[in-house]
C-alpha cells in the first residue's frame, strides 16, 4: 500500500504562553498541505519486528513511533511491516516533514490493519506524536489551536502559489522555540484570543486570510538562530511574492503569491535568478494524497 505525505506551511502562525500542565505553547495556526509530499509505501517486513526505512535521514523517525503507538493503542498483533519513506519534503525545514510521515503511517497502519481509517482513534495517536501531527491526519486546510491538538477542518481557500527556498542549514524546533522564550516573543493570553477572534472571522467570512494575517510569531527567533534567512526573505520580495515569511520554525523561506493569478505569478518566478536558485514553484493543493493507496 502506498500513501502520500504532503509538506505543510503555516500561514500563520501566533504564539502564545506555556502551559502550566505540560509546559507546551498554545498557538493559533492555519495549516495548508502541499503539493510537495514524501511517498510511503507499507509491505510486510523481512524480519521480526517493524520498520521504517528512510534514506539519508537519520536519528528517531517519527513514522515508526506512529506504528508503535498504533500498535499499543490498539493491541494489533499483526505480522511485522516495514513501511519505505522517499523524501521530497526538506528535512528539519519547518514544513511538517517528519510529522506528514507520521500521520501517513498511521493511515497506513490502520488501513491494513483493518481496512479502514478510525479517524478519531489517529487523532488521539496524532496528539502524542506532536504538535503538527494532528493537523496532518487529513490532509489539506485546517485551524490548531491548544497546542496544536484541537484541529478544525476548514474548506478550501481561492488557489495561490508558493515559493519554497529551502535554508542553507537545519533547524530544530525545540531550538527555535527555546529562542523564542529567550526573546518573549509569546503573547499573552487575552491577545492570542482576540488573534483567534480575528483569524476565525476571516476565514468564515472570506475563507482566506488577509496579507496582515500571514504571520509567523516564530520568524525572529528563526532569524537569530539562523540570520542567512534574512537574504532569503529579501530574495522571495525580489521575485515578486506578496508576502515573504519563515515556514513554521525555519529555516525555509515562503513566498506567498496571492490572487486570482498567484500560482502563473509563482510559475513566473521560476525564471527569477536567485543568488544561484532555480526553485520550482508549487501550488497548494485542498486534499492531496488523502486516501490514496
Amino acid at each position: 500500500m502506498r500513501e502520500r505525505a504532503p509538506g505543510k506551511i503555516n500561514l500563520c502562525l501566533f504564539l502564545g504562553p506555556t502551559r502550566p500542565s505540560d509546559g507546551r505553547h498554545e498557538l493559533v495556526s492555519v495549516m495548508q498541505s502541499l503539493t510537495l509530499s514524501d511517498d510511503l509505501a507499507l509491505r510486510d517486513a523481512d524480519g521480526p519486528s517493524d520498520e521504517v526505512v528512510c534514506p539519508g535521514v537519520e536519528g528517531p523517525n517519527l513514522a515508526a513511533s506512529a506504528l508503535a503507538a498504533y500498535r499499543e493503542a490498539t493491541g494489533y498483533d499483526g505480522p511485522p511491516v516495514r513501511i519505505d519513506i522517499t523524501k521530497r519534503v526538506p528535512v528539519a525545514a519547518g514544513m511538517g516533514g517528519g510529522s506528514g510521515d507520521a500521520a501517513a503511517a498511521l493511515r497506513l497502519i490502520a488501513h491494513h490493519a483493518t481496512g479502514a481509517i478510525d479517524e478519531p482513534l489517529l487523532m488521539r495517536l496524532a496528539t502524542q506524536l506532536g504538535a503538527d501531527v494532528p493537523a496532518q491526519v487529513r490532509p489539506g486546510r485546517a485551524l490548531a489551536t491548544g497546542a496544536g491538538e484541537h484541529v478544525r477542518l476548514l474548506p478550501d481557500g481561492l488557489p495561490f502559489g508558493v515559493l519554497v527556498l529551502p535554508g542553507t542549514r537545519e533547524l530544530s524546533t525545540a531550538a527555535v522555540y527555546a529562542e523564542a522564550d529567550r526573546q518573549r516573543l509569546a503573547r499573552a493570553p487575552e491577545d492570542l484570543a482576540a488573534r483567534l477572534a480575528e483569524v476565525s472571522e476571516a476565514l468564515a467570512r472570506h475563507r482566506d486570510l488577509p496579507p496582515h494575517l500571514l504571520v509567523n510569531d516564530l520568524q525572529p527567533a528563526a532569524l537569530a538562530l539562523a540570520p542567512e534567512i534574512a537574504d532569503a526573505l529579501e530574495q522571495a520580495r525580489d521575485a515578486g511574492a506578496d508576502v515573504a515569511m519563515v515556514s513554521g520554525s525555519g529555516p525555509t523561506v515562503l513566498g506567498l503569491f496571492l490572487g486570482p493569478h498567484g500560482a502563473r505569478r509563482a510559475e513566473a518566478a521560476a525564471h527569477f535568478k536567485l543568488d544561484g536558485r532555480h526553485p520550482t514553484p508549487l501550488t497548494a493543493a485542498p486534499e492531496p494524497g488523502w486516501g490514496e493507496r
